[in-house]
């Protein structure tokens, strides 16, 4: 087979060699049609995006050769992704986390920056107005699981501390779910707190478990027809904000975890692993609390925030 090469005026690849020539030009000429059609959109980078986004699709199709039942599948795939999403459950981010779409904006969106803590997936569940706790309190609530002592410093890359940064934290309980995914309106495993005169922060939660992201609808159906498991690496859930600082959305994960190579959303970056050191029983905790002979893990995670793009 000949490498192909992209026609000048489409800007993507002819048919496969087995297409005739009148048929490829058939093909190339709907393309032009559509790309032309957005010639008078007066906004440069929506038109960019319309007319790049074309492209893409069309290459796809001749790429594959697209029948009318697969198309007709994706349709009916899409339909259903949108109608289980709600208020609680984003479903088209999944779809967009399973396939490193979302990673990849991401990465394209954060350029790595000589030190400073590497972005990573949002995920389906963030939620607004979380509760404000102190330093040192605990974000777990009710929820089942190891308490872990969470800590460390928030600073610009310069080593200087950011006192007063906002810090959101969420997590999955134990059983690997998240409080929006209960129906009894309960708010566990998250929360915001801000960081003090130096820097730091401090906060109880819970040793991160592996869990898979909702899987019983079309996201799950498609993972199981091309043999992927649903499973996401052991993670906690951080957002940190200051003035004059890119916001940062990012996780950390668990060293040891068996899955941090196969995270069903391509979330994990090994500097964003985390040695999380567990507690025998009656080891005393940093706070004097009292855990009532458990078990518990500790683990320090220092941001330093890359200055906001002008």
């Amino acid at each position: 087979m000949t490498e192909q090469t992209p026609t000048i005026e489409t800007g993507i690849l002819p048919g496969t060699p087995t297409t005739s020539g009148e048929q490829q030009a058939v093909e190339e000429q709907l393309i032009r049609n559509v790309l032309h059609s957005f010639d008078n959109c007066q906004d440069p980078r929506l038109k960019q995006i319309m007319q790049s986004l074309t492209r893409h699709i069309h290459s796809f199709i001749r790429d594959v050769r697209l029948t009318e039942a697969e198309w007709n599948a994706a349709i009916e795939f899409l339909t259903a992704v949108g109608h289980i999403t709600d208020d609680k459950r984003q479903e088209f981010i999944l779809l967009s986390d399973v396939f490193g779409a979302s990673m990849q904006t991401i990465a394209v969106n954060n350029e790595k920056i000589a030190d400073a803590t590497e972005a990573t997936v949002f995920g389906p569940f963030f939620v607004e107005d979380a509760p404000l706790i102190e330093n040192g309190g605990d974000i777990a609530g009710a929820a089942p699981g190891q308490p872990c002592w969470v800590e460390g410093s928030v600073k610009d890359m310069n080593g200087n501390p950011l006192p007063g940064a906002r810090i959101e934290v969420w997590e999955a309980d134990e059983d690997g779910f998240y409080d929006v995914q209960y129906t009894d309106q309960r708010v566990s495993g998250r929360a915001h707190l801000f960081a003090d005169a130096e820097g730091n922060y401090r906060f109880w939660g819970l040793t991160p478990t592996p869990y898979p992201i909702p899987h019983d609808g079309p996201v799950g159906q498609m993972l199981e027809a091309v043999g992927r498991s649903p499973m996401r690496a052991s993670h906690l859930h951080f957002m940190v904000s200051a003035p004059h600082m890119r916001t940062l959305v990012t996780h950390i994960f668990v060293r040891g975890d068996e899955l941090l190579k196969y995270d069903t959303v391509f979330g994990v970056k090994e500097s964003l692993v985390k040695d999380f050191e567990q507690q025998p029983t009656g080891t005393p905790t940093p706070d004097g609390r009292d855990l009532g002979g458990r078990t518990w893990a500790r683990t320090r995670f220092d941001i330093v925030l890359a200055p906001a793009t002008t």
